[in-house]
């Protein structure tokens, strides 16, 4: 019996390694040409994988990306997990989960790539996932949570719906991060400098804090 347990998760590690392998290569490939863009052969080599191993774990290239989708709301809200936000007072927790908002935004641009190119989709992929209401979920409960520690305090306003808030502080995020290159056009100036990524992020702290302290 220990022999066959032993034969068996090296198996096990292999096929985690290779799947997860293929998730990033996905993740990689879609961020970059798209759904109708992306080709399993090029997924395959990128992933250092036989094609065949693809349809194994994901059946097929509309599952992956499913599958790539999901790992990257998944990626954001273990990060968000880690941030212990209840544990903060009211108005600093509010701005660490915008400045990390921020900072994740800009360090995966493929997450940004990936909902963009879903959007094009209009979510049909994510309407169909079991799981991303699930990854939401604790976000949002975690934020009404702080909200209404802020209220009890006499800090925050009340009546402010966590959802809301949240698509506001994601919002302000995305769309600059995602439209730089077209604002630095349009209003000629630069917009991914150091100085003006720290401006645009302490605006953004500014905004959301004024609206929600009480007086503000």
């Amino acid at each position: 019996m220990p022999a066959a347990k032993t034969a068996t998760e090296p198996r096990t590690r292999d096929a985690e390694r290779s799947r997860q392998a293929i998730l990033d290569a996905a993740s990689a490939a879609f961020a970059e040409t798209g759904l109708g863009g992306t080709r399993l052969e090029h997924v395959a080599e990128r992933a250092g994988v036989d094609k065949k191993l693809i349809y194994y774990y994901f059946e097929s290239k509309e599952k992956l990306f499913l599958a790539a989708l999901e790992e990257v709301y998944a990626g954001i809200r273990r990060a968000e997990a880690q941030l212990n936000l209840t544990a903060l007072d009211p108005v600093t927790a509010i701005r660490r989960l915008i400045e990390f908002t921020w900072e994740y935004h800009r360090a995966h641009p493929e997450f940004l790539a990936l909902i963009n190119s879903e959007n094009l989709h209009r979510a049909r992929h994510l309407a169909q996932s079991q799981r991303i209401l699930e990854l939401h979920s604790p976000l949002i409960a975690t934020l009404a949570q702080v909200l209404e520690r802020g209220r009890e305090d006499g800090v925050f306003r009340g009546g402010v719906d966590p959802h809301q808030l949240y698509i506001t502080i994601a919002g302000l995020s995305y769309y600059y991060q995602s439209n730089r290159y077209t604002l630095s056009v349009i209003f000629g100036r630069a917009t991914d400098t150091p100085k003006a990524m720290q401006e645009r992020l302490s605006h953004t702290c500014e905004v959301v804090l004024g609206y929600l302290l009480r007086g503000g």
